[in-house]
């Protein structure tokens, strides 16, 4: 087992994993604090020459009817609901009833939403349950002020002008650019009509004496219907446009709620670990320390016996005995302490106390497999207490994985302050970035928790990290190696975490 720690720049891996990326992108944050509170999916516009063809546009022609179905009952719902709740404002029970006919407005939001999924191809989070309040006047606040239901009924009213507009626009457009392309198959049933000059004609006039009624003419209007036909996903994608920023803007949670969700979720998993922390250590004590000291305790009681006894006697004291009781008390008592040590070191090891560097550097040595840290520039760092801990209990899980599931010969843990990209607002910020390298089988995923509660250790990793805003992003393919990497968000100088 080795280990090296270098403050002027990473050396080379004695023995790097060959093929591991050097900067595996991070995964996803957990779905409590995503980077935003929508995103499109799929491959984008379709390509121009395949648009008035494509599954998408005519989806989106869907979205279209049932938007123009739902709008004149989605807009009455959102007049009444206002209208209802100005009359009744001077009862309180009245204000009762109208806060629960404004939270009928989620309900609409969450068709919308399902709908906009559906059709537009646009993945909108769902919006945080409401948390009835306790007490009287709390309990009518809260209703009344629902943030999810006002802007769920804002979408309702600004949405009704928008799906009349752009329905009648895009049927329009495909409805001329199809009568053009066609005109030649049923003109010849329009019945005729008269020129200035007298003579009668059948097919489309555009003002009084230009029918189109001769091949050249009925060429020239199915180009016309090609160039409608064509400009039609290109005008109705404007539109839909428009649907696609009002569902992200109005029916997707704001990120004050996402950052609340976030938060509470953090607490809830910190909560948990302490927990499950407190009970490991409970069961360390009562289990081995205790059963050691009680050991102990018996064998210096039989000590004392046998002094008791060789006083009091005439054969005198066998020291032969005494020596072998007092020995096995030593070696016990001694066993004891290396468990307090032990256990004392997993709760907060002492190396960190001389910086995460340190720590590492002590973890690689006492690994069961040859670890080699780089450290880059961390003595400096000025890293917060908490930060430190975890990023110390992160590497030692994680080197603990490779040793059992991995099967792997070596690990590298590269660890270093760099810049990255904020997930929310795309700015460079200060982030402790370890990058963990195992030469083992692969493999390795982020599992949730399936409905027995088993899941895999990364996953458990990645919730601890979130109570720091940490990422953990994963690169394992199948046969190795694995490059996991833990990204953590530093304070900015003069704050406090």
């Amino acid at each position: 087992m080795t280990s090296m720690t270098s403050t002027d720049g990473p050396p080379p891996p004695a023995n790097p994993p060959s093929g591991a990326p050097s900067d595996p992108p991070p995964t996803a944050r957990p779905a409590a604090h995503p980077a935003g509170p929508a995103r499109a999916k799929g491959d984008g516009a379709p390509p121009f020459l395949l648009a008035p063809f494509d599954g998408r546009t005519w989806r989106a022609y869907g979205f279209l009817w049932l938007a123009l179905l739902l709008a004149p009952f989605a807009f009455t719902y959102a007049v009444f609901t206002v209208s209802f709740m100005v009359g009744v404002a001077v009862t309180v029970v009245g204000l009762f009833v109208a806060g629960g006919v404004l939270l009928g407005a989620r309900g609409w939001g969450a068709t919308y939403r399902r709908m906009a999924v559906r059709y537009l191809g646009v993945e909108i989070a769902e919006p945080a349950p409401r948390q009835p309040r306790k007490g009287f006047w709390r309990r009518l606040g809260g209703m009344l002020g629902d943030a999810t239901a006002w802007r769920a009924l804002l979408y309702m009213v600004v949405t009704f002008p928008l799906a009349i507009v752009s329905f009648v626009v895009s049927t329009v457009f495909l409805a001329v650019a199809l009568g053009g392309m066609t005109h030649w198959l049923w003109s010849g049933w329009l019945p005729p009509q008269q020129a200035s000059d007298g003579t009668m004609h059948r097919g489309a006039s555009f003002g009084t004496d230009w029918f189109v009624d001769t091949p050249a003419r009925q060429l020239l209007l199915v180009a016309a219907g090609v160039i409608l036909l064509y400009l039609w996903p290109q005008v109705q994608s404007m539109f839909v446009g428009l649907f696609r920023l009002l569902a992200e803007g109005l029916l997707s949670p704001t990120r004050a709620s996402l950052r609340v969700a976030y938060a509470e979720r953090a607490r809830a998993v910190t909560v948990e670990d302490a927990d499950e922390r407190l009970r490991r250590i409970e069961r360390d004590l009562h289990d081995g320390t205790q059963a050691h000291l009680v050991a102990v305790a018996m064998q210096i009681g039989e000590a004392r016996e046998l002094l008791r006894d060789g006083a009091g006697g005439t054969d005198g004291i066998d020291t032969a005995e005494l020596a072998a009781v007092l020995e096995t008390a030593h070696s016990s008592t001694k066993d004891t302490l290396a468990e307090l040590r032990e256990l004392a070191r997993g709760i907060r090891p002492p190396a960190l106390d001389a910086g995460l560097a340190v720590a590492l550097e002590t973890l690689a040595a006492r690994a069961a497999l040859p670890v080699r840290v780089h450290a880059v520039g961390l003595e400096g760092a000025d890293l917060p207490p908490s930060v430190t801990a975890i990023s110390y209990f992160a590497v030692a899980e994680l080197v603990a994985n490779a040793t059992k599931h991995a099967r792997a010969t070596g690990v590298d843990v590269v660890a270093g302050v760099e810049p990255v990209a904020d997930a929310s607002t795309g700015a460079a910020v200060r982030a402790l970035v370890l990058r963990v390298h195992d030469d083992g089988v692969g493999g390795a995923a982020v599992r949730a928790p399936d409905a027995s509660g088993r899941g895999s250790g990364l996953a458990g990793l990645t919730d601890r990290l979130s109570g720091v805003d940490g990422t953990l992003g994963v690169v394992s393919p199948a046969g190795g190696p694995t490059v996991i990497t833990v990204t953590i968000p530093l304070p900015t100088p003069g704050t406090r975490r």
